[in-house]
């Protein structure tokens, strides 16, 4: 008898499983993926140029080999940017996913119903 109330359970619970092709298709999943694109691809591109940059410049040019401050060169000043933008880029993203995640909460809750 407990085998046939599992099966059952099981087949309620396939019945009751989302749509995720109508999911996908909501005007809330698609604005979600629009935002996720337009606030990642920049933000990414940015980060690659920035990030290639220093390496491209040292390796090819003497532009940062010239002193910033006292005996500290530009290539050192770029490097340490590096690190801010990234913590930046960190922060800025964090921030963003919590909007990101109303989104989500918003669609589950469509899915629901």
């Amino acid at each position: 008898m407990a085998m046939n109330e599992n099966s059952l359970k099981k087949v309620n619970n396939a019945s009751s499983s989302p749509d995720y092709t109508e999911i996908v298709q909501s005007a809330s999943f698609q604005k979600l993926l629009k935002q996720k694109r337009n606030f990642i691809l920049p933000l990414s591109l940015f980060f690659l140029a920035f990030y290639f940059t220093l390496p491209i410049l040292t390796a090819y040019t003497t532009v940062l080999n010239k002193p910033a401050f006292a005996s500290m060169t530009w290539a050192w000043v770029f490097a340490f940017a590096q690190f801010v933008m990234t913590w930046t880029l960190c922060i800025l993203y964090t921030k963003r996913a919590s909007k990101f995640d109303e989104l989500v909460d918003t669609i589950k809750k469509e899915a629901a119903n």
